[in-house]
């Protein structure tokens, strides 16, 4: 089966909502990761009528507050109560375009117990994901990259997510968000997607450049150090049948630094025809066994 193809739009970071339908509509995509920051102060009635007037489907969306507890530079309150409140107030202002997963990263202990951030966490998660049941969404927990992540995260596998998805009582409605940046040299990879497939409620689709820049830094599918095809051949192969969602984080000085090639600063149009360009070929092309056996060698 071909598979369907959506944009997150963070990838066309400059463009409004409405702008980014037509434009993803008009690139012949099958869906549209929905960021809050793209919504405004609202309301969103308009965007929901480009929204449903487009044809699109909602990917992976993400929230204005993505964390229960704080991250960098992304802003938000520091108390993990207070993000939890906006996290799923949220939920009930993302709901109307019915995403099959929110995203919601773990955030960092950033100064507290590690043992008291982890349960500040999982008791936000298992918060959030009641909220999501109610309004009929999936929670989708996202490990962040393990290369730079303290800052970020407390989960930098899918058998971290997991762990901490039992221990927030396995709620139904918390799954794991799947992003290859962050998960590509996770030495168990290929064994991790075969056994949990059936938690995953999205899949992020992007490539690690190496050397990398910084968080803010990530390439299109095929143009890093990623084995993608093997990985979007594993997905396939275990059972995932949902969109896969570009997702490309290219600072163009928002975050600080200003990259001379940042996708951010390019026109949508030509950032779209370039992303789903990037995934035809991965698809289409075998895993690279030269690269695979670098990879395994240096990442082990």
């Amino acid at each position: 089966m071909a598979p369907r193809l959506s944009v997150s739009q963070v990838t066309t970071l400059r463009s409004s909502f409405v702008d980014d339908v037509r434009e993803y509509a008009a690139a012949g995509l099958d869906g549209i990761g929905v960021w809050e920051l793209k919504l405004g102060d609202g309301p969103d009635h308009e965007a929901l009528e480009a929204f449903h007037a487009s044809g699109l489907e909602a990917a992976a969306a993400v929230p204005a507050v993505p964390s229960v507890l704080p991250l960098p530079l992304l802003g938000g309150p520091d108390d993990p109560e207070e993000r939890i409140d906006s996290f799923c107030r949220s939920l009930e202002r993302l709901a109307p375009f019915a995403p099959p997963s929110v995203v919601c990263l773990t955030g960092a202990a950033a100064g507290r117990d590690p043992d008291e951030a982890r349960a500040v966490a999982a008791r936000g998660l298992a918060t959030i994901a009641a909220e999501a049941d109610r309004l009929e969404l999936r929670i989708g927990l996202e490990p962040y990259q393990r290369i730079g992540g303290e800052d970020w995260t407390i989960a930098s596998s899918i058998p971290e997510a997991v762990e901490l998805i039992h221990e927030a009582g396995d709620p139904p409605a918390l799954g794991i968000q799947f992003d290859v940046w962050h998960l590509w040299n996770t030495p168990t990879l290929y064994d991790d997607i075969e056994r949990e497939i059936g938690r995953f409620a999205g899949v992020h689709v992007c490539d690690y450049r190496d050397p990398t820049r910084g968080w803010a830094d990530r390439a299109l599918p095929g143009d890093g150090v990623a084995d993608v095809p093997r990985i979007l051949r594993a997905l396939d192969a275990a059972g995932w049948d949902g969109l896969y969602d570009i997702e490309i984080f290219s600072d163009d000085g928002t975050f600080g630094a200003e990259y001379p090639d940042s996708y951010w600063a390019a026109s949508p149009a030509e950032t779209l025809e370039s992303a789903q360009a990037a995934f035809e070929r991965c698809w289409s092309n075998p895993p690279s066994a030269a690269l695979r056996r670098q990879t395994v060698k240096e990442w082990r």
